[in-house]
């Protein structure tokens, strides 16, 4: 059996010269922390998933409808500039 992925990471840190393990280091830690805030993020966001599984779907409905008509009021007064690649 082959060695493991950790394995292959802790053999070229050794292999790093001493001066570069702090870059090395922060590099590492901030991965790290990025990964931590994006698994709370969805946790965060999964809590809400199927709230509204028990919604009877006339108002559901009537949710949605109502959703697309604030959408198209709050952005019928754009310019056309203003959303133009141009």
């Amino acid at each position: 059996m082959g060695i493991s992925t950790q394995e292959q990471v802790l053999r070229e840190i050794e292999l790093i010269p001493k001066d570069q393990l702090p870059t090395v280091y922060s590099l590492l830690h901030y991965f790290r922390l990025g990964l931590e805030t994006t698994q709370k993020r969805a946790q965060s966001v999964m809590r809400h998933a199927g709230c509204w599984q028990d919604m009877p779907k006339e108002v559901f409905a009537e949710l949605t409808e109502d959703l697309q008509l604030r959408r198209h009021t709050a952005f019928s007064g754009r310019v056309v500039r203003e959303t133009s690649i141009d």
